[in-house]
């Protein structure tokens, strides 16, 4: 989720806003380093963790809504500070935007939007659609795809971008996600991203029946046994069976959240390792 969008959007609306950071977490905490909040005149987006550390900090962040450019940090220990059992330490940083903030905002939206994992979803029907929505408060950027223009919703969540194309369209450095309308469109999208490394995930909705069909074509346009593997299908949750959309979405999405931490473990190993 970005949070920079959410100040934007809150700005834009109320001429003020104010975001909590959690910029230190020790011990047992309600939330990891990095969580934030973002509070408004009308309510509030995101999570420090709930309970009374949050609403001791809504206060502190009301307390600083209109006042431009200021901020402020906090410690609470939250066994003595608040009576919470968690037992752990939390530093907060609070800091308010105005509108004169808009320009600096829209440069550090599109620095995080940079930062994101990129996933390529090939599909806009109804898991594609509950995907798109599972993934939304996730720190993901989508490009989501469908040969159809009249496919998609008229509204779509920030980290979503609509796009029609080839799949030689796709940039590289990113996951794929396949599920569209035709499994001929499904097997052209996962023999191109099989072909390119730089593709580090390709899930491809479907049962074992579809995949042991698709291994064979593949086998038979010159795969071999590494590039097949890389290929998951079925994709989710095994041991969730309902195939309603919202239970494969949710599935899918914890998938490509363990996808994510690996890759994170990945890259600064490799930096490591080259410097």
């Amino acid at each position: 989720m970005n949070q920079w969008g959410k100040i934007i959007t809150a700005v834009e609306a109320h001429g003020t806003c104010a975001l909590v950071t959690v910029t230190n977490a020790e011990g047992s905490t309600p939330r990891e380093q990095g969580a934030w909040m973002v509070v408004t005149p009308q309510g509030y987006h995101g999570s420090i963790g709930g309970g009374t550390l949050e609403w001791h900090a809504m206060a502190e962040a009301q307390a600083l809504l209109g006042k431009p450019a200021t901020y402020k940090m906090i410690r609470k220990n939250l066994g003595p500070d608040l009576g919470q059992c968690c037992g752990g330490r939390v530093d907060l940083r609070i800091e308010s935007f105005d509108r004169e903030s808009l320009s600096q905002l829209r440069d550090q939206a599109s620095n995080f939007k940079e930062g994101l994992q990129h996933i390529h979803l090939w599909g806009a029907g109804h898991v594609g659609r509950a995907l798109v929505m599972a993934l939304a408060p996730l720190p993901f950027q989508i490009s989501w795809w469908d040969a159809r223009t009249n496919a998609f919703p008229n509204a779509v969540p920030q980290n979503v971008t609509c796009r029609t194309g080839n799949p030689n369209h796709m940039e590289d450095d990113a996951f794929v996600l396949v599920m569209s309308h035709s499994h001929a469109l499904d097997f052209e999208i996962v023999d191109y991203a099989l072909r390119n490394p730089a593709f580090s995930f390709v899930g491809l909705i479907g049962s074992q029946t579809k995949r042991t069909r698709f291994v064979n074509r593949l086998r038979g346009a010159g795969h071999d046994a590494a590039s097949i593997g890389r290929l998951t299908c079925p994709i989710g949750a095994a041991t969730v069976k309902s195939k309603l959309p919202a239970a494969i979405a949710s599935g899918v999405a914890v998938q490509l959240l363990e996808q994510n931490e690996i890759r994170n473990a990945i890259i600064p190993a490799q930096q490591r390792a080259n410097n």
